[in-house]
């Protein structure tokens, strides 16, 4: 089936790249800084190392990271294409933190905490 420019959605096609088990989770982790397997697998007990390495690099081939050999080390950088998605992460965080979403995990204290870290960690990766 032939499908047409207009019938496309580009929010759709943005999905597609980041919405399978696991990608939003990485993509977070490297958001906060984490760049190798086994901090991935951090705070994660239901992921696999098979199922890690098959979200890596299903990430590597839609471009949003790039894996650096460094001797016998392999970390994980985000592209500036998976960059580009820390914004929709920190819109997400916020979303959660203005909304009473919040109100059932968090004090109000931490929501400032919170807000402040997103900010201060998307500026970051923005200079």
């Amino acid at each position: 089936m032939v499908t047409s420019e207009a019938s496309v959605c580009p929010i759709e096609l943005a999905l597609n790249l980041i919405n399978k088990k696991w990608v939003i989770q990485l993509l977070r982790d490297m958001f906060f800084g984490k760049s190798r397997f086994n901090e991935f697998k951090e705070g994660k007990p239901n992921l696999s190392n098979k199922v890690l390495s098959h979200c890596l690099k299903d990430m590597e081939e839609n471009q949003l990271i790039k894996r650096h050999e460094l001797n016998d080390t392999i970390e994980y950088k985000l592209t500036e294409r998976g960059q580009a998605l820390n914004k929709v992460l920190y819109e997400l965080a916020m979303f959660t933190l203005t909304t009473d979403i919040a109100n059932d995990y968090y004090s109000d204290e931490k929501v400032t905490e919170l807000k402040s870290v997103f900010k201060n960690i998307l500026l970051k990766e923005d200079s």
